[in-house]
């Protein structure tokens, strides 16, 4: 994992217009590699320098290859840092996602000073859920997010 940047801009561009990610995610409205690198810029780096964590990019070590991501949030209007994945579709369901946001977790308790964080998902994204279980979380209660109108399952470790 490394923090994501600038140069991974056409990774984003690809990752976050995949349909999985629309729907269960939402559409970030990134249509360009200029719009990826805007995004990061205003939404990802004034985390990482403010606090240290942010989004981190997967790298798959034998293909040197960027399979995903993972990122602790700090979202208006949760009290909680968030945790969240998103993975290419070749990389789904084959324990990349348990594994990073596991050694994630990790390193926000011991480098972060973060001993609880919170994860969210749809309620019909199952597979979201049993991985958010897996990795201790449980579930607390339903929240919406400012200016959205999706009830969202939110978890607690």
């Amino acid at each position: 994992m490394k923090l994501a940047d600038v140069d991974d801009a056409a990774f984003f561009l690809e990752l976050y217009n995949l349909p999985s990610f629309i729907k269960h995610i939402g559409d970030r409205n990134l249509r360009t590699k200029e719009d990826a690198e805007n995004y990061i810029v205003n939404r990802f780096l004034p985390q990482i320098d403010k606090l240290g964590f942010g989004n981190y990019v997967v790298i798959h070590k034998e293909l040197n290859k960027k399979i995903g991501a993972v990122g602790v949030f700090v979202r208006e209007g949760i009290e909680v840092p968030d945790i969240g994945f998103s993975f290419l579709p070749d990389f789904e369901g084959k324990g990349y996602a348990y594994e990073s946001a596991s050694r994630l977790k990790e390193i926000s308790a011991i480098d972060f000073g973060l001993k609880k964080l919170s994860a969210m998902t749809s309620d019909e994204n199952i597979s979201s859920q049993k991985l958010i279980e897996r990795l201790g979380f449980q579930f607390k209660k339903y929240v919406i997010f400012p200016d959205d109108n999706e009830e969202l399952r939110y978890y607690e470790n």
